[in-house]
C-alpha cells in the first residue's frame, strides 16, 4: 500500500526550507545566551538545511553551493564546542569509574582541566563566528531563501513520486558506502568509511524527515543505522583524544582500552541495523 504525501516536491521543500531556517534563526539568541543544548540544536538545525539543499538540487534553481558551504562553516563551529561538550563529559565520566587509588584522581584532575580548556576555547570561537559578517550574510541569504525558494522545474511533480526516488537514492549511496567500509582494509581505513557511511546515513535520515509522516519508517531504520555508527564513531573520537592525553599510566591505558572495546561493540551492532536500512523503500503517492 502506498504511503499518501500531498502536494507537489516544492510545496514540501518550501515548507521544510521556511521550517528550518526560522528554527536556525530562532536560536541564535539561545546560543548567545549559553542555554542547555542550544548549540547542539543549533548545529542540528544548520546540518538539516545543507542537507536539504544538497539533496534536492535536482528541484531547485541555481546554484546554493556557497550557502551550503556557509551552513557547513558554521557547523563547524558549532561542532568544536559540542564535541568538547560531549567528548569530555565521556571521558571524565569514564574516569570515575577507574579503581579508586592508584593514579584515578590525577587522571581526573588531567582531564578537568583539559575540558575546561577545550570547551573555553571552543565556546569563544562560537561567539566569533556569531559575531562575523559570514553569519550575517548567511541569515540575509537564507531570509531571501525563505521568502521565495527558488523552485525547478521538476519541483512542480507530485511530491510522493519525487521523494521516493529521492529516497531510494539516499538509500543506495548509504547502502554503497556501507559496502566500501566492509571492503576496506582494518584500521584506519576501514574507521574513516564507516564515518563516510554514517554522514550518508544521517544524510538519508533527514530526507525521510523531508518526506514526513509517509516516510517514518525509513526515517527511523536510517536513524538507527546512524545511531550505530555514530556510536562508532564516538568511540574512535574519544581513543584518540585519550591517546593524546596518555602518557602511558595505567587510567589512561584503561580508558584506551575502554574506548577500542566500545567501537568493537558498535560493530558488532551493525550487520543488524544494515539489514533493516536495506528494505525496500515504500512508495509514496
Amino acid at each position: 500500500m502506498a504511503h499518501r504525501i500531498d502536494g507537489s516536491t516544492g510545496d514540501v521543500l518550501t515548507a521544510r526550507l521556511r521550517t528550518l531556517i526560522a528554527r536556525l534563526t530562532e536560536l541564535e539568541p539561545e546560543v548567545r545566551a549559553d542555554r542547555p543544548d542550544a548549540v547542539h540544536q543549533m548545529r542540528i538545525a544548520a546540518r538539516r538545511l545543507r542537507s536539504v539543499l544538497r539533496t534536492h538540487r535536482r528541484h531547485l534553481a541555481g546554484d546554493h553551493t556557497d550557502i551550503e558551504d556557509e551552513l557547513r562553516l558554521l557547523g563547524r563551529s558549532l561542532g568544536r564546542a559540542r564535541d568538547a561538550e560531549v567528548l569530555g563529559e565521556r571521558l571524565l565520566g569514564h574516569a570515575r569509574d577507574l579503581p579508586a587509588g592508584g593514579d584515578r584522581e590525577r587522571v581526573l584532575a588531567e582531564l578537568t582541566t583539559w575540558h575546561r580548556r577545550e570547551a573555553r576555547e571552543a565556546r569563544t570561537a562560537v561567539l566569533a563566528a556569531l559575531d562575523g559578517r559570514r553569519f550575517r550574510d548567511l541569515l540575509a541569504d537564507l531570509g531571501a531563501l525563505a521568502a521565495d525558494p527558488p523552485l525547478g522545474a521538476r519541483a512542480a511533480k507530485p511530491a510522493g513520486r519525487e521523494l521516493t526516488r529521492t529516497l531510494r537514492h539516499e538509500q543506495r549511496r548509504t547502502v554503497e558506502r556501507l559496502a566500501a567500509a566492509e571492503n576496506a582494509p582494518e584500521g584506519a581505513a576501514r574507521e574513516h568509511a564507516l564515518h563516510d557511511a554514517r554522514k550518508a546515513a544521517k544524510r538519508a535520515r533527514y530526507a525521510g524527515e523531508t518526506a514526513g509522516r509517509a516516510a517514518r519508517s525509513f526515517t527511523r531504520r536510517m536513524k538507527a543505522l546512524q545511531d550505530v555508527l555514530g556510536r562508532h564513531q564516538d568511540a574512535i573520537v574519544a581513543r584518540e583524544a585519550v591517546r593524546g592525553l596518555s602518557d602511558g599510566g595505567f587510567g589512561y591505558g584503561v580508558l584506551f582500552g575502554r574506548e577500542v572495546a566500545e567501537a568493537a561493540f558498535a560493530r558488532e551492532l551493525l550487520p543488524r541495523a544494515w539489514k533493516r536500512a536495506e528494505r525496500r523503500v515504500k512508495r509514496m503517492r
